[in-house]
């Protein structure tokens, strides 16, 4: 385990730590393969995961209480529960997709996605909007396989 005073100079170097020797450093503190998501996800989850191991992770006590109000969101809905939450790209990441010579670029924000400055609840809606046909928006985006859809 490392000095607590080495903690926020590891912090700090993630910033600048290549994406192959981040996704060893996930490797080493999660012992399993990093998930496919853009290099700030890595950092966030790296920071948090190397503060856990120096100062501890979060009481028992708050983990029952974090788990009681995600069953209130969810109200019980056993669909809901199981869609991971890191599914969902995290808010400010730009999904750029050029259609007909035209780029499209969609910000994700907290409770959605927005397009050409509209709110808009999903990403299917926008790939709606921009081909005039039915997709399904995590395919257009490029975010799942055609074949996974």
């Amino acid at each position: 385990m490392n000095k607590p005073d080495t903690i926020p100079a590891r912090l700090v170097a993630l910033k600048t730590t290549s994406t192959p020797d981040l996704k060893a450093q996930w490797r080493e503190l999660f012992d399993s393969e990093p998930p496919p998501f853009n290099r700030r996800y890595l950092e966030s989850r790296l920071a948090y995961r190397i503060q856990e191991l120096a100062y501890g992770g979060l009481k028992l006590e708050t983990i029952r209480r974090l788990e009681r109000l995600g069953e209130d969101l969810d109200g019980g809905d056993r669909k809901k529960s199981r869609v991971r939450a890191d599914t969902m790209p995290i808010a400010g990441t730009r999904l750029i997709r050029e259609w007909q010579g035209v780029e499209h670029v969609v910000t994700v924000t907290a409770d959605g996605f927005e397009w050409q400055g509209r709110p808009y609840k999903s990403l299917s809606a926008i790939a709606r909007a921009i081909t005039g046909t039915r997709w399904n928006g995590w395919v257009f985006f490029g975010l799942k396989s055609r074949r996974r859809a």
